[in-house]
């Protein structure tokens, strides 16, 4: 199974903290934050990303180049004009022909998750798509999944700036190659115009309770760094192995 990293956005709320580089190469520890979604993707069999980039493409791909390095096979697919979470995706779509199924991954937030479980997730209720959702005391940052019976998603809340507790997209989505087919050329969002529109199609939320941070603005990227060992532990912990998993 290929993985896809959206690793593509400006990176402007962060730009304070980390002015030359693309957020996704901002160092946590002494490694960039990139790399630990790499590791974990590694240590849970997954050998083949697709990264899709766009602001400062160049600098990611000196650091992860072919991903020999990393243990993986890494295809970059770079867009020239920013088009969105899912206009990246669907820019990327020839390395994903052949895959009936597929991970997608923020490049810019870490979620402590057993991929092989969302994947029986998503397979158990034969949906399009699934989404990786997280529980978090202030949701005024990222609005808010509703959630109906059986974890079928009933729509999304916009942001309302207030400071309670929420459901949450945490960035990580298992798609059947037919999404693809959703999402028309140019700048399109996934969270605005994609996962709307599969509502009634099937959309379903798998609720995680591990870690997740996000780094898109400062004060997250700075915490991000606090917590570096116990993100680096989340990250490495060995769950099941996908490629095991898929092949039975």
């Amino acid at each position: 199974m290929k993985a896809v990293l959206l690793v593509g956005g400006l990176g402007t709320r962060l730009r304070l903290a980390v002015p030359s580089l693309p957020k996704v190469l901002a160092s946590v520890g002494d490694r960039p934050f990139l790399e630990l979604l790499v590791r974990q993707l590694v240590g849970q069999g997954v050998r083949q990303l697709v990264m899709c980039t766009g602001y400062l493409a160049e600098q990611i791909e000196d650091v992860f180049q072919d991903g020999s390095d990393f243990g993986v096979t890494i295809e970059y697919s770079k867009e020239t004009i920013p088009l969105g979470t899912a206009g990246a995706l669907k820019l990327a779509q020839h390395y994903l022909q052949h895959e009936s199924e597929f991970l997608v991954l923020n490049g810019d937030s870490f979620l402590e998750i057993d991929f092989n479980e969302v994947i029986g997730f998503h397979r158990k209720h034969r949906c399009l798509a699934t989404i990786a959702v997280a529980p978090v005391e202030n949701a005024s940052r990222y609005g808010t999944v509703q959630m109906g019976v059986e974890d079928r998603v009933l729509g999304f809340t916009e942001k309302t700036g207030q400071k309670e507790p929420g459901i949450i997209n945490a960035g990580v989505y298992v798609f059947d190659n037919a999404v693809l087919a959703q999402i028309p050329e140019g700048p399109v969002s996934l969270e605005r115009d994609i996962f709307p529109r599969l509502l009634q199609q099937g959309l379903f939320a798998a609720k995680q309770q591990g870690i997740f941070i996000d780094i898109g603005i400062p004060d997250d990227y700075a915490r991000a760094r606090e917590i570096y060992d116990h993100l680096v532990n989340a990250a490495l912990y060995k769950r099941g192995n996908i490629s095991s998993m898929t092949s039975s």
